[in-house]
């Protein structure tokens, strides 16, 4: 039996002489591992489509329970990407977090999505790279059920609050003071603010259809890297790497 589906790929495994193992988040299969044989030959048909950040159309077929692919074709490979070490390190991140937050077989097309806007913004549109960082890692929290509470103060319900609580996913003032463990404040602008209730809640295709100065991107992608970070309780090399090059 064959199937055919869409999907980008997150990360390949070596996997004896010629072959590898690609992870890959599809659009209705969720993330699958498929077999890509002969893939490391240098006349391979799959080669283009199986590498990392391809988006591509596979045919695969079910063989002794693990899914084989018998056809590939590629259908963006976003060679700006891999020609920006930057912007190839920060693709890197994404796929990472992608690699963490979708489930064996458990599709979320809403994700896929998220990463193909981001890999589209950073390569073709050029948006402004703490931007998109920003967005993907806000939306990404989002999906994975860790939807902030951005409505106001949790303490005494001000409306424009100047904290956000990443440890609580909570709004409060700084002159507001819970019971029992604070955790990890962060300060947020009204501008960053309001960024952060438009990317929790705006339409998937116009996720990016804000404007923010610069210094309000860098604040808005500090305070979305820690709140995602926080709450998978994990690291990324990819994003450490990325980091690096701003030393």
């Amino acid at each position: 039996m064959f199937e055919k589906t869409e999907g980008i790929v997150l990360r390949a495994t070596e996997y004896r002489d010629t072959d590898k193992l690609l992870t890959v988040l599809t659009r209705d299969l969720g993330k699958v591992t498929f077999k890509a044989r002969g893939v490391k030959s240098r006349g391979s048909r799959l080669r283009a489509a199986s590498q990392l950040l391809a988006f591509s159309e596979f045919t695969v077929s079910d063989y002794q329970g693990r899914y084989v692919i018998t056809e590939a074709v590629s259908k963006e490979l976003f060679p700006e990407l891999q020609s920006d070490i930057e912007l190839l390190y920060l693709a890197s991140y994404f796929v990472q977090v992608c690699d963490v937050v979708a489930q064996e077989s458990d599709p979320i097309p809403e994700l896929l999505s998220l990463l193909l806007n981001a890999l589209y913004a950073l390569s073709k549109l050029k948006l402004p790279q703490a931007k998109v960082k920003a967005v993907f890692e806000l939306r990404t929290a989002c999906i994975a059920g860790f939807l902030p509470d951005l409505r106001a103060c949790a303490i005494c319900g001000r409306e424009d609050p100047d904290r956000f609580n990443i440890t609580r996913g909570a709004l409060q003032c700084a002159s507001c003071r819970s019971d029992g463990a604070e955790g990890i404040r962060m300060p947020v602008s009204p501008g960053v603010l309001n960024a952060m209730r438009y990317i929790c809640s705006a339409d998937p295709k116009r996720l990016f259809s804000f404007r923010l100065s610069d210094g309000s991107c860098t604040e808005l992608s500090q305070i979305s890297e820690s709140y995602l970070t926080i709450r998978l309780e994990r690291g990324f090399s990819a994003l450490d790497f990325y980091k690096s090059l701003f030393i």
